[in-house]
């Protein structure tokens, strides 16, 4: 059986590309996640996710935890067999949504124990806990449970929050044991401290992981603070495995996470923004719902590839999103999620070329141009 293992390809800069191994098949990097919350990218096919160029989705452990439960769709023969994906699968720890989501919530040593935000339930997650769900869904890549402290907070509240998720890292490695062809990544957090962060990092490789997120990030700081602390904090991290920026982000965000050296990425934006109407293009995002389109004979983008810009007008978006129709957000889902992808391509192919420097500066001119002139 292949084993978890990561090949480091090109450099260009700080920029990396390579190839993340696993028994379900190779992960080109940088990768960009969609994610599949409930067990669905929403208003996608798994096939079409597959068709956009994705490689792995993620899995969300706190919703799926409360409704089907884990227990269940370990019964109906785990994650990939329940949603019809068969590529890797990353699942998140549930500690994000457990501090975002859920209703009254106790935080101790131990763990959280929480309401749920479905129906008022009480629940426990701990490392062991969240280890033993992401184990019964069958994910390829388990993230640690760790806390995710809400910025801004004090520096002293983020040490402390960062030396529990560091205790609770050690607790979900012995948790997760020994599962070959399954890979644990740890979660460096600390804020946008420098000195935490290198506390984090240290602790995390001491303990030792298949790979390493940058955490605590993309939750409210700004993307220059954002940067900020990606100028330093993967390289903190080792060299040979990779790195996964979690929960980033628009197109920008993740030209910049690749440049310093960022592997993985993942946000529910392309998807969310195709429900509501928002289409990001080479020239920056489309408004569908506004009026100027709606005469406009023309794709959103003459230069894509996807079945919303070969097949079908800005009027006819425009048209299906106004009425509601659900064939809207399915059309304009699947043309973001194939240009993210292709964002991804470009990069890996610039990176593998030495040429990413260039192929960087293309991207943000073309995307100051802003969007073709109205008919």
């Amino acid at each position: 059986m292949t084993q978890f293992s990561f090949d480091l390809g090109a450099t260009d800069g700080r920029a990396r590309s390579g190839v993340i191994h696993t028994p379900r098949g190779d992960i080109r990097t940088p990768a960009f996640m969609p994610v599949g919350t409930a067990a669905t990218v929403k208003a996608m096919m798994p096939e079409s996710v597959a068709a956009t160029g994705a490689d792995i989705v993620l899995g969300n452990t706190y919703h799926l935890m409360l409704r089907p439960t884990a227990e269940r769709i370990d019964r109906l023969g785990g994650l990939h067999k329940f949603m019809n994906w068969h590529k890797p699968i990353l699942t998140d720890s549930g500690g994000f949504q457990v501090m975002s989501l859920a209703g009254l919530r106790k935080l101790t040593e131990r763990g959280v124990t929480f309401k749920s935000h479905i129906d008022g339930s009480r629940h426990d997650l701990t490392p062991e806990r969240s280890m033993e769900i992401q184990r019964l869904l069958g994910s390829d890549i388990v993230m640690c449970f760790d806390e995710c402290p809400a910025l801004p907070a004090s520096e002293a509240e983020v040490a402390r929050s960062m030396e529990l998720s560091m205790r609770w890292a050690a607790r979900s490695r012995d948790a997760f044991g020994d599962r070959p062809g399954h890979a644990l990544f740890g979660i460096q957090q600390g804020g946008v401290t420098r000195d935490l962060r290198a506390q984090s990092a240290e602790a995390l490789t001491g303990i030792g992981f298949d790979g390493y997120a940058v955490g605590g990030l993309a939750v409210g700081e700004g993307q220059e603070a954002m940067f900020g602390v990606l100028d330093y904090a993967p390289d903190m991290l080792p060299r040979d495995k990779p790195r996964y920026l979690m929960g980033v982000g628009k197109p920008d965000d993740i030209v910049g996470a690749a440049a310093r050296g960022i592997d993985m990425m993942d946000c529910v934006l392309p998807s969310r923004s195709g429900r509501t109407g928002q289409a990001f293009t080479r020239h920056g995002v489309v408004n569908i719902k506004n009026a100027r389109h709606q005469d406009d004979p023309r794709p959103l983008d003459e230069a894509c590839g996807c079945p919303a810009c070969s097949n079908y007008s800005r009027a006819y978006l425009h048209h299906v999103f106004r009425a509601k129709e659900m064939i809207s957000g399915m059309l304009l889902t699947w043309h973001n999620l194939h240009y993210y992808q292709d964002l991804m391509a470009g990069m890996r192919a610039a990176i593998g070329a030495g040429s990413f420097d260039g192929w960087q500066a293309d991207f943000h001119a073309d995307r100051a141009a802003g969007d073709i002139e109205p008919l």
